[in-house]
């Protein structure tokens, strides 16, 4: 018996291009039971009570592309398939992970919906879709919900799943439009990101890339070393040395001459940096410290002035940022620790997620805080005195972007500061009272060089103008417009698939490209089988697009694999369809009609490129009827050449392959040039395995395609044997 309930009956992730859209997505099969009698206007109170946990659905779209649409189809009537996807798309918004898209369609069944909605993470957006339906459940039975802690939780798990915020702006500036560089996540839960596919692959990690030299990174971990070659090379540093106990801290502070500051020589991000000490107790104090955050001391001049960051991005300054330091106003009444939550905390810019440019300020996780109110007089309990201000933390957050005021003899040095020490992508630390002006004017030097900068200080800075850095970096890695792209081509069809992809690839490795396959017969790495079984799946096409010997990759895609898994390419430049029968195509995952099949199939042809190609079989009206969909151009293939889709399309001086008096022949327009006779092509047995000439049509067409000479293409039909 129907109930009142929303059941799970499968949810399965399309991690690539799929029926959808190109992104990936969660699909989940619901079963809304008794529910399908029951749309949104009949459930007394529950649209107030959907509105009163997710006030924010107000700003849902919908179908009527406006603010309030998605609540006016509740007022109207809708169903709760679709209202589980909006409730599930909203959580994950408020988990931070923006995106709209999100699809409710009902198959044949009676009230069972496939629910579609974007999916950033597979872990984060299924949790999402979950908490979505205990929300909508308590919505329709009036019970009690706590939506602050369910997105509390979706949101921890949010920022420990998903790219952190200096792999994020790279990713999302290589893959926008106008680059559509493609990117593959290497790790599920980390930052390492391929950009681009095969041999022409980028690697990135955080903000490090894979031509950040290993030694490069060493050398800008040992302070002391970096120091030393900067000074070599006539970049202002400031005078200090190594020490190796507290007496001669406090004897290298007397000879440099106070103010000093003392830090740890191979730390980072500050950590353990102690500025501005005077006497011989802070000195001594500061070395016990900042010896816990790395393996040895060094005590160095003080600089005065602020604290600034400076990105250098391929030996170019592409961001600036200087830092503000931390500081209270007592009022005669409250502590330390409260005046800094009720003053500096309270900044709606500071946070400890990664999203907030500033962080929180605790002094009794902050020993630097902690010893500078000490060396004003003050712990966390202290009441200062109304009107007095006391500084909380020297070096603070660099907040403010100032890219625009670094002087030109500025930007040269922190440019060979980061070639001097190696550094494809630095964040040079400089202290200096004006950066408008030169650094000998002032005495100002640059402390650190840093590896692996974070970048949110750049793209979200406190005050000033946000900084394109990831567009740099992949300009840095991408120049001249290159996409990180090699050859791809997809198979799809009813029949023939995985002997096309076996040609097109013989083809390929004939023309000298290094050529991955995966199809039902297997994994092949140009000549060589790597893994037996059928491998015309997701797992094994991903494996040879981050095989960084590939030159070209041909992949079978069957009808199950795009609606279980989606594609693992983001576009291809030829796209194959061989032929359609659609019988073969349903009674599974709710496919039932010709068009849902032509909606299956036609995925292939959406990730053609612009400058690609789609090969299709002539003689099937679907696939002609497909053929406008593909955004770049067509190839026919037919036995038969009088058929009307390919005299129509040679009479616009369009390319197909037919078959003439018994050869091959290639149709540009109304020319015609015989590549190879039937007779002398070993696998259609002198033409008479009608399918298998089919298969040679479509794998000659996708070698025209991708520019493979005829007299290759000749060689690999002729010489192509059936093992």
């Amino acid at each position: 018996m129907k109930t009142k309930d929303i059941k799970f009956l499968e949810i399965r992730y399309l991690r690539g291009p799929n029926i959808w859209t190109y992104r990936p997505v969660i699909e989940a099969v619901v079963d809304i039971g008794e529910l399908e009698d029951f749309p949104s206007n009949t459930l007394p109170g529950f649209i107030d009570r959907l509105q009163g946990f997710l006030p924010s659905l107000i700003e849902h779209r919908c179908s009527y592309g406006e603010r309030g649409g998605f609540v006016r189809r509740l007022e109207e009537g809708t169903w709760s398939g679709h209202i589980l996807e909006h409730v599930s798309l909203e959580l994950q918004n408020l988990a931070g992970m923006p995106g709209g898209f999100g699809k409710a369609r009902q198959t044949s069944l009676p009230g069972v919906y496939k629910v579609v909605i974007r999916a950033w993470h597979e872990e984060v957006s299924r949790a999402c879709l979950e908490a979505g339906r205990e929300l909508l459940m308590a919505a329709i039975e009036d019970a009690p919900f706590d939506v602050a802690a369910t997105v509390g939780r979706l949101r921890d798990m949010a920022e420990r799943k998903l790219l952190g915020p200096s792999t994020s702006c790279i990713v999302e500036a290589a893959t926008a439009k106008g680059r559509r560089i493609p990117a593959i996540r290497m790790l599920a839960n980390g930052n390492l990101v391929q950009l681009g596919y095969g041999v022409r692959s980028r690697r990135i990690w955080t903000a490090e890339t894979d031509r950040t030299s290993a030694i490069a990174e060493t050398i800008s971990r040992d302070k002391d070393l970096t120091k030393t070659l900067l000074q070599f090379c006539g970049v202002p540093v400031p005078e200090g040395r190594m020490v190796n106990g507290p007496t001669d801290a406090w004897e290298a502070a007397e000879e440099i001459g106070v103010p000093v500051v003392v830090k740890p020589y191979d730390g980072n991000h500050g950590r353990g940096v102690y500025a501005n000490l005077m006497t011989q107790s802070e000195v001594e104090a500061a070395y016990a410290a900042a010896l816990n955050e790395g393996s040895g001391v060094i005590v160095e001049r003080f600089v005065r002035g602020s604290e600034h960051r400076l990105l250098v991005v391929g030996g170019k300054l592409v961001a600036a940022a200087r830092g503000e330091m931390a500081a209270v106003i007592g009022d005669g009444k409250s502590t330390l620790n409260e005046l800094i939550d009720s003053q500096i905390n309270c900044d709606p810019r500071r946070g400890d997620a990664e999203e907030f440019p500033l962080d929180l300020i605790n002094l009794s996780n902050s020993r630097v805080a902690l010893n500078e109110v000490a060396r004003q007089g003050f712990t966390p309990d202290s009441v200062p005195a109304e009107g007095r201000e006391v500084l909380i933390d020297r070096t603070g957050n660099h907040s403010c972007d100032i890219t625009e005021l670094v002087h030109p003899s500025v930007v040269d040095t922190v440019s060979l500061a980061a070639r001097v020490v190696g550094l494809d992508i630095a964040g040079v630390d400089l202290v200096c009272e004006d950066i408008s002006r030169p650094l000998d004017e002032q005495r100002g030097a640059i402390v650190e060089v840093n590896a692996g900068p974070g970048l949110l200080m750049h793209l979200k800075p406190a005050n000033g103008e946000a900084r394109p850095v990831g567009r740099a970096i992949v300009e840095h890695l991408f120049p001249n417009g290159d996409d990180g792209r090699i050859p791809i081509v997809g198979v799809t069809g009813s029949f023939g698939k995985t002997m096309v992809c076996r040609l097109i690839a013989r083809l390929l490795t004939l023309s000298g490209k290094y050529t991955g396959m995966a199809c039902s017969d297997g994994l092949y790495l140009d000549r060589r089988q790597a893994q037996k079984g059928d491998c015309a799946t997701w797992t094994a096409a991903n494996r040879i697009l981050m095989n960084r010997a590939i030159e070209a990759a041909v992949f079978e895609n069957g009808s199950d694999a795009i609606l279980s898994e989606g594609l693992a390419y983001d576009r291809c430049q030829v796209g194959v369809i061989t032929n359609v029968d659609v019988a073969q195509h349903t009674g599974r995952y709710y496919i039932e009609t010709p068009e849902q099949v032509f909606n299956v199939l036609r995925t292939q042809i959406d990730l053609v490129l612009p400058k690609g190609t789609a090969v299709l079989n002539a003689r099937e009206a679907m696939l002609v009827k497909m053929a406008p969909l593909c955004d770049g151009e067509i190839i026919y293939f037919a036995l038969d050449p009088e058929l009307p889709a390919v005299s129509a399309h040679r009479q616009l001086g369009k390319r197909a392959v037919i078959v003439r008096d018994g050869a091959i022949v290639l149709a540009s327009g109304l020319d015609e040039t015989a590549l190879a006779r039937l007779n002398d092509i070993p696998l259609t047995e002198g033409g008479q395995l009608v399918p298998q000439v089919e298969n040679i049509l479509a794998a000659v067409g996708s070698a025209w395609a991708l520019g493979i000479s005829p007299d290759v293409m000749r060689t690999g039909i002729e010489t192509f044997f059936v093992e």
